[in-house]
């Protein structure tokens, strides 16, 4: 067994950053709801299906994973200036 795996990479473009661009188009969460219902799984992850043919590139998907944790810290920041505002209105 491995005690660690170094993906190497010549390019820095790929990781997901990109996220926090202000030009990054974030799904509203009623499209990714709605994304959910008719597919079972997240917009860009693959289906277990697709896992099940085709195996799991440990790179990518520990790429998608992070895309995805980056997005919740998007939809987070949202929900908390919203909470915010409405406490200040009420």
């Amino acid at each position: 067994g491995a005690r660690e795996l170094v993906i190497e990479t010549t390019s820095t473009t790929w990781w997901p950053d990109y996220v926090f661009d202000n030009k990054y188009d974030l799904l509203q969460l009623k499209d990714v709801e709605s994304f959910i219902k008719l597919n079972n799984h997240l917009p860009d992850v693959p289906s277990a299906s697709e896992i099940g043919e085709n195996g799991i590139a440990v790179g990518e998907m520990n790429k998608v994973l992070l895309k995805k944790i980056e997005e919740l810290y998007l939809y987070v920041i949202q929900m908390q200036k919203e909470i915010e505002l409405l406490k200040a209105n009420n």
